[in-house]
């Protein structure tokens, strides 16, 4: 059963910080777009991916807009 209950509200722009590190060394992802599914891109390597909403979820650590922690 799906989550209708959202901790972060993402917004294009926003740089997550996940739990766990991309391969590249990186843990900093630029959201590019958000909808049932968010699309991110690493600040590293530059790859993208697309996350659920559920995924995203569970591995973010904190979202930054502009300069400002959000979570």
């Amino acid at each position: 059963m799906p989550n209708k209950f959202f901790l972060y509200k993402y917004q294009e722009g926003d740089i997550v910080t996940f739990k766990k590190p991309h391969p590249c060394g990186s843990s900093d992802w630029q959201v590019l777009s958000v909808g049932g599914e968010v699309k991110c891109k690493c600040m590293g390597c530059g790859r993208l991916q697309v996350l659920t909403r559920d995924k995203i979820e569970k591995a973010t650590k904190s979202v930054k807009s502009n300069g400002t922690e959000k979570g």
